[in-house]
């Protein structure tokens, strides 16, 4: 073995069990981020299902869209069954249509570019910035301003496929916002709506804004992973009275409101999040603040440990306060980050790689790119480790 390797295999090893030394969890199956429900999940659940009103009409979906908007800071929510197809919804809203090309990260989850799919239109993927893990509003400007020219309309087009640029979708990835305000100036600049991906960062702000507010709508997620949770659910958020009454009728199968009468007077999705998930929402959403504050100080040991071991770990980017969703740090290579991969699951403490680049997915191997220096060094590196609250009764394996 090389000497170049051994150090990085020593520290494989020693891994584990610093992260349980951080995480306060000396045994047993440390999964990577686990639902915690001690608060009012079980009573307004049971209240729900008393009531019979279990599917997409009942008080806790208003309840839950009014506090949504409150948390985010945005003037409406409009709660839809998981996050891919809120992002559908929100870019159709925004004008998006079947032919256009619309901008994105690579380095993301793939219901982000299987919602631009969805919509029927085409991804085309920009680099991030190493600090925010989101969308490089450089790599943005350079792209439009290199491979797209003028439409005529007061928007671009892809100089090469002659494709409409319908919109554009940072993504704040693990919770940490983008540089979103910049990002917004581009697409004003272009005529190029920002729909945000803030799937991962509910409750992360830059500056004194919430993310999902900055765009011309936003998405979250509220899968059992997510740090509140519905089961499966999502939300668009908008500033926008319009795109918020449109976006309720789209996911509610496009019918008219009638005492009886069933007409509905365009092509909907049946895409609203049934009652009872919005009651579970309802009480995830009202320990938020205690999981965000629980989740910073994780981090903040985090940080502590991987300076110690001479690792990076990922902080909140300057101006920022930052959800950690998920806490990462960087391994030094592929090589090293393999071997803690291995080390740290055998030893029954869930880590994973970034998710697999979009552009490098059969699905999208054909899609434009811009130069992607960023997001390849990222993918070969970063390390996603526990990051859920801890619950007062142990995880089962």
């Amino acid at each position: 073995m090389s000497e170049h390797l051994a150090p990085a295999t020593d520290r494989a090893k020693a891994l584990p069990g610093l992260i349980r030394e951080a995480y306060g969890q000396p045994e047993g199956f440390l999964p990577l981020h686990a639902p915690v429900f001690e608060g009012r999940e079980r009573k307004l659940v049971l209240e729900t299902i008393d009531s019979t009103f279990v599917s997409s009409v009942g008080q806790f979906v208003d309840q839950f869209e009014a506090m949504l908007a409150e948390v985010t800071g945005a003037r409406h929510a409009v709660a839809c069954v998981n996050g891919t197809a809120a992002l559908q919804i929100a870019l159709t809203v925004a004008g998006v249509r079947p032919g256009d090309m619309v901008l994105t990260q690579s380095l993301s989850f793939a219901g982000t570019a299987n919602a631009i799919a969805h919509a029927g239109a085409v991804p085309a993927f920009v680099d991030v910035d190493l600090d925010t893990l989101g969308l490089s509003p450089k790599a943005l400007s350079d792209f439009l301003e290199n491979e797209c020219e003028p439409d005529g309309e007061g928007g671009y087009r892809h100089r090469a496929s002659g494709r409409r640029i319908g919109g554009c979708v940072p993504m704040h990835s693990f919770g940490h916002p983008v540089r979103i305000e910049e990002v917004c100036e581009i697409g004003e600049r272009f005529g190029v709506p920002i729909i945000e991906d803030a799937a991962e960062s509910l409750g992360s702000r830059r500056g004194d804004k919430g993310c999902g507010s900055f765009g011309r709508l936003g998405i979250l997620s509220f899968n059992g992973n997510k740090i509140v949770t519905t089961g499966g659910g999502g939300a668009i958020v908008t500033n926008d009275p319009d795109l918020a009454k449109r976006a309720k009728h789209l996911t509610t199968t496009a019918k008219v409101p009638d005492r009886w009468r069933f007409f509905h007077d365009e092509i909907g999705w049946n895409f609203r999040l049934p009652n009872i998930n919005a009651a579970l929402g309802c009480a995830q959403l009202e320990r938020l603040a205690d999981f965000i504050e629980e989740k910073r100080s994780l981090a903040a040991r985090y940080a502590a440990l991987f300076e110690a071991e001479g690792l990076k770990f990922l902080s909140e980017p300057d101006g920022t306060r930052s959800n950690y969703w998920l806490c990462a740090f960087l391994a030094s290579d592929r090589q090293e980050r393999d071997a803690i991969l291995a080390a740290t699951n055998d030893a029954g403490v869930m880590t994973r790689p970034i998710w697999e680049p979009l552009h490098t997915l059969p699905a999208f191997k054909d899609a434009p790119c811009g130069p992607l220096p960023t997001t390849l060094f990222l993918a070969d590196r970063l390390i996603n480790i526990p990051s859920g609250v801890r619950a007062s009764r142990p995880i089962k394996a």
